[in-house]
């Protein structure tokens, strides 16, 4: 079993080419994990490790994220690298919500970029302590103290440098560890060697004076006798200990973020960062896990859970691969042990599940493993669940709360070109949809279309990819449709009857009240329900039935058939048959009322807008808002530093197919964007009516 006081969960998390796996393929060759580096871009043909996929290795990116685990000083880290793209942002998600801290990686010379605000939103979420490493330091334009202070501006941490860089771009030599006040070299062909003295190089001293001083004012707020050294001007001789205590305790309340600097690609810093992962994140011992203690009369209280292997069993699955010998599910263990032929359930299905086999993972080689215990990582074989199912053993259940999953923005209608392949076409779509909670299926009626749902075109594309690859079904393609909403922009009156007389009892509701938009609402919420019923004019069991009947209404508008959302429904009036009212008729009634009253309460029709970051080479700056501008954008600012401009665009997606080849050749391929839903916006008039008569020639 793991000490767990020497086990640290990380993740590595980052905007896209910031070196993610680059650096951890560094940290799984100085731990001896591997023993040959090999460049994300590998001309071999070959990638780095954690990126196990055909797909990822020809594309040069992370699609999955992938887990390893690594022995560094006689502590046992259990890594997993995430992608990049915003796309593939349930990766990110889903290793957040089970890590005790994070390591945040930014390029030296960009900074704090737009993907690099997602993913520090999301560590937010989870409470997930972090320290950044300041990477490509030897690349143009890099600048570690520039991009401190976007910490501090841009995501408002509260950032201390614990190494500062020995010169910069091509002439990067090395850091200075401020703690000790000593020059890091690292030599060899690998930069395996670590040199460190205290000979600092020539115009150093005063900066590593001035440096020490700021991160010895941020530690004494954590240590009082640092505080009364710091106070009395007399830091010379604080130990390296002190300060490492102090900063644990700021890193661990959230409060500051350790910054450290290098290049993983020129094999410099990655070690002193590694230290640091030991010496600030928590073990899983110091890190507050909650559940929900499901009662038999299925009342829940929230529970914490302590890591301990004595208690009942509480684990998470996380992530599902299909693997050649079967389903591979990602654990993360909270409280309790398992082992091989052990029985555990599901909370989500109740389903008893015997263990088979227990594996540790590496990227896509794994080791077997009879046992396992609270605060580690494992995976195991053959067990069928969801993303996100909490396991329980014995008496008490537990139910973890489920991750944050975003909205799929844009769908495609997808066919098999050959229909003898009908069967492998389903079989990919349910791994797929498993798998990953934002790649939704589901079947058209009216079209008899199977619809593909995302968050982005490159996530869907490489879907159909996989399914090309893993399955050999070549697929049909319809144009992709954005996921429209629809709402209303007044506040209108109805009132409606509903009967029907045919022989035997027949059905009688009324009902009458206020339809109007949604305002002051809670985050993700979209209808609200008043009952301003009074006297029992319509009985008190048939109220729950408008509300059904309402929100089933909602599910296709009454201009292009799309959800409605932002509505609110006050029932204050009606009326009841003692024999024929029932609860059918109640929601029958709502359902038309709704739809008659949303035809007078001013409908339109609103579309997703992104939040688009383009990255160019300064002297494109105006034909880059020119592309953008054209795809009905409206930019919100942008931002210029080393001769690399950044524009901040919000623009409709349904403009935004295609925009990278557009964007190639207006930069001659030097530019790249990033694009994220930002929010839902109301569809110009003109566009409004397009959309309306496309809807009307379908359903003819």
């Amino acid at each position: 079993m793991l000490d767990l006081s020497k086990t640290r969960n990380i993740g590595i998390s980052a905007h896209i080419d910031s070196g993610k796996t680059t650096l951890t393929e560094r940290i799984l060759f100085y731990t001896g994990r591997i023993h040959k580096i090999v460049e994300v871009k590998d001309k071999s043909g070959g990638g780095a490790t954690m990126d196990s996929m055909e797909l990822e290795r020809e594309r040069g990116i992370t699609i999955q994220s992938a887990a390893t685990h690594v022995t560094w000083g006689g502590y046992h880290i259990n890594i997993i690298d995430t992608p990049g793209h915003v796309d593939f942002t349930v990766e990110v998600e889903r290793a957040l919500s089970v890590l005790d801290g994070a390591i945040l990686v930014l390029c030296g010379s960009s900074g704090v970029q737009s993907q690099s605000i997602t993913v520090d939103r999301q560590m937010r979420r989870y409470n997930v302590p972090r320290i950044a490493f300041i990477n490509k330091m030897d690349r143009a334009g890099a600048d570690a103290y520039r991009v401190t202070s976007q910490l501090r501006d841009k995501l408002k941490h509260k950032p201390v440098m614990i190494t500062i860089p020995i010169g910069a771009e091509d002439e990067f030599g090395g850091i200075i560890d401020l703690r000790t006040r000593e020059a890091v070299y690292f030599d060899g062909d690998n930069g395996e060697n670590i040199r460190r003295t205290t000979e600092l190089p020539e115009g150093y001293a005063d900066k590593v004076a001035e440096y020490r001083a700021k991160l010895i004012e941020v530690a004494a707020d954590y240590d009082e006798e640092l505080m009364e050294k710091f106070l009395e001007e007399d830091i010379d001789d604080v130990t390296p200990e002190q300060i490492n205590a102090a900063i644990r305790k700021g890193c661990l309340s959230l409060d500051i973020t350790p910054v450290f600097c290098g290049s993983a690609y020129k094999n410099k810093g990655v070690q002193v960062a590694m230290d640091g992962v030991l010496q600030y994140l928590p073990d899983p011992t110091e890190v507050t896990n909650k559940a929900f203690e499901i009662a038999k009369d299925r009342s829940e209280q929230e529970v914490v859970l302590e890591t301990v292997d004595d208690k009942p069993l509480c684990a998470l699955a996380f992530k599902l691969e299909e693997g050649r010998y079967g389903q591979l599910t990602y654990l993360r263990i909270y409280q309790g042990k398992v082992s091989k032929g052990d029985t555990v359930y599901n909370a989500r299905t109740g389903q008893k599940i015997k263990l088979g086999r227990l594996v540790r993972m590496h990227a896509d080689s794994m080791e077997d493993i009879d046992t396992a215990g609270a605060g580690d990582i494992i995976a195991m074989f053959g067990v069928d669940c969801a993303a996100g199912d909490t396991f329980y053993g014995g008496d008490v259940k537990y139910s973890l709360r489920s991750m944050f999953v975003p909205d799929p923005v844009i769908y495609y209608a997808v066919e098999p070109k050959d229909k003898s392949a009908q069967t492998n076409f389903s079989k990919a779509l349910n791994r797929f949809a498993k798998e990953d909670p934002t790649f939704r299926v589901r079947r058209d009626e009216e079209s008899g279309e199977t619809i593909l749902a995302g968050m982005g075109e490159l996530h869907l594309e490489v879907y159909i990819e996989r399914m090309r690859r893993e399955y050999k079904v070549d697929t049909i393609v319809g144009e992709p449709q954005v996921a429209y909403r629809e709402t209303i922009t007044r506040e209108v009156p109805y009132a409606y009857i509903h009967k029907k007389q045919t022989g035997g009892s027949g059905q009688y509701a009324k009902i009458g009240g206020v339809m109007r938009p949604l305002v002051e609402a809670d985050p993700g919420q979209h209808y609200r329900f008043v009952d301003k019923i009074t006297g029992g004019i319509i009985p008190r069991e048939y109220i729950p039935s408008c509300d059904n009947g309402f929100q089933e209404a909602m599910d296709r508008g009454v201009l292009i058939g799309f959800p409605v959302v932002d509505v609110e429904m006050e029932l204050n009036d009606g009326g009841f048959h003692a024999v024929d009212s029932s609860d059918m008729a109640f929601k029958i009634c709502a359902r038309t009322a709704f739809k008659e009253a949303m035809r007078s309460a001013g409908p339109v029709v609103l579309e997703p807008l992104m939040k688009v970051v383009v990255e160019t080479p300064e002297e494109f700056q105006g034909a880059v808002q020119t592309t953008l501008i054209r795809r009905r954008g409206m930019i919100q600012g942008s931002e210029t530093a080393y001769g690399t401009t950044a524009i901040e665009a919000h623009v409709p997606l349904s403009d935004m197919f295609g925009y990278s080849t557009e964007l190639r050749s207006a930069t001659q391929g030097k530019a790249e964007y990033t694009m994220e839903f930002a929010k839902y916006g109301e569809v110009p008039a003109s566009i409004q009516k397009e959309l309306i008569e496309k809807y009307k020639d379908r359903q003819k």
